[in-house]
């Protein structure tokens, strides 16, 4: 009975979406987090009978066929694009990126990764780092003797020390922009790197190309809608129900079947 393995993967369907429900709830306080969406296509279908067929008994053409669905597999994972409100933190070195784009750092590998988290710290060089000690490329050194950082919407980095009126330029951030943004591969700690999907980057200043600016002493929140999610999971956990009921109802067939003598 193809029913059984049919709602079998129907079930499997909805337990994956529960899982990115589950991923997104607990992301709800992540900074610059965008939730995620699972997607869903129908497997191939048996042809029982194709439309256009010629009937045999009077030589007429049927207009439709007989087709069976064989259940459904999951197609994506993908990334809502969506822009998170933007929370005020006073920081100096807190960054929202207001539109699109992402900043570039440097893993420990030499390997550049790209991230919406603007929570940038000061290391023990006066490098300007991630939370995780990642360098944001390109790399900027806050003098010792500094006594406060501005950074306007172009990304320019200024210091102002205590014996000059006048701002000095440290350096300008970089924003990294991508022809397929949801291509991006996460890699954990806020951070993604590119594939073959999202194409390589464009990396500019911000505010051109379509690229957004930045926002100092601002950090963007996670795009979790509460009550969304939570209603999608009593949506996934009825259909995971219904699934069931469907296995339920096919044993009940196939062991009124065994019993027929």
């Amino acid at each position: 009975m193809r029913a059984l393995k049919i709602a079998a993967t129907g079930m499997s369907a909805q337990q994956m979406r529960v899982e990115v429900i589950a991923n997104n709830l607990s992301n709800m306080s992540t900074t610059g987090y965008n939730t995620r969406r699972a997607e869903f296509s129908d497997l191939h279908y048996q042809q029982m009978m194709r439309a256009g067929t010629v009937n045999a008994n009077d030589g007429t053409v049927l207009p439709t066929g007989v087709q069976l669905g064989m259940g459904v597999r999951p197609a994506a994972v993908s990334m809502q694009l969506e822009q998170g409100a933007l929370s005020v933190t006073g920081g100096d070195l807190d960054v929202a990126i207001e539109g699109l784009g992402y900043l570039e750092v440097t893993l420990p590998s030499g390997q550049a990764a790209y991230t919406r988290d603007g929570g940038l710290k000061r290391n023990a060089e006066g490098l300007i780092v991630t939370s995780d000690g990642y360098a944001v490329a390109p790399e900027i050194t806050i003098p010792d003797d500094a006594r406060s950082i501005s950074i306007n919407g172009s990304g320019e980095v200024y210091a102002y020390f205590a014996d000059t009126a006048g701002a000095q330029l440290l350096g300008q951030f970089t924003l990294a922009g991508f022809t397929n943004a949801k291509g991006l591969e996460a890699i954990g700690s806020n951070l993604f790197v590119e594939t073959e999907g999202s194409g390589p980057p464009n990396v500019t200043t911000p505010g051109l190309d379509g690229l957004g600016t930045l926002r100092q002493g601002y950090l963007e929140d996670s795009s979790v809608d509460a009550v969304r999610e939570v209603t999608e999971l009593i949506e996934a956990q009825r259909g995971y129900e219904l699934n069931a009921k469907v296995i339920s109802a096919a044993d009940q067939m196939l062991g009124a079947t065994t019993q027929i003598r």
